[in-house]
């Protein structure tokens, strides 16, 4: 069984175009979502995603309409992969219940992973290379260390208590937890 997916950004705007071309294709059953693709809570794609079974389809207009990247359209299909499910793109002609589609998808899903090593390897040695230049990594300390002295001095004397002294210096419990643990 064919189950089409279509989605559009906006409620302004119309999956006919869509759902035409889904149904064409033989699609039986049609989800239909209108929100941005960047958003990573989708209540239709969910449904589709939970709708098809061992066997089935699961079919598109164009790849942009089902994933947020490429990253996630990778998970989407290896999803639906592992599964026995099937993925068709209509426009890009991608189908990997086919062998050929298979290994075009298998390539790009070699080509994200190689993109994701690259931006690791990246930033590693951006950050070794700050480390050499003296730079630590991490936000800037919220207290300096007379503020720390004062806190526990406060903390110590027991005429405060801890949501006073937070509210003092403007942090929060776990902050506070953090500065009398540290030294």
């Amino acid at each position: 069984m064919k189950i089409g997916y279509a989605r559009v950004s906006t409620g302004d705007q119309n999956p006919e175009l869509q759902i035409d071309a889904l149904e064409k294709a033989g699609c039986e059953k049609i989800y239909t979502d209108k929100i941005s693709g960047a958003k990573t809570d989708r209540p239709n794609l969910k449904d589709a995603l939970g709708y098809v079974r061992k066997g089935d389809c699961l079919v598109v207009w164009r790849l942009d309409r089902l994933g947020r990247s490429l990253k996630h359209l990778i998970e989407v299909v290896e999803g639906l992969e592992a599964q026995g499910t099937g993925f068709i793109s209509l426009q890009e002609g991608f189908d990997t219940t086919s062998s050929g589609g298979k290994l075009v998808f298998q390539i790009f899903g070699a080509l994200a992973e190689f993109e994701r090593n690259l931006i690791r390897e990246r930033t590693k040695a951006g950050l070794e290379a700050a480390r050499a230049r003296g730079r630590v990594g991490g936000r800037k300390a919220k207290l300096d260390s007379d503020q720390v002295g004062t806190l526990k001095a406060m903390h110590e004397s027991r005429k405060h208590t801890i949501k006073e002294i937070c509210s003092v210096f403007g942090i929060s419990k776990p902050t506070f937890y953090r500065y009398l643990e540290a030294e």
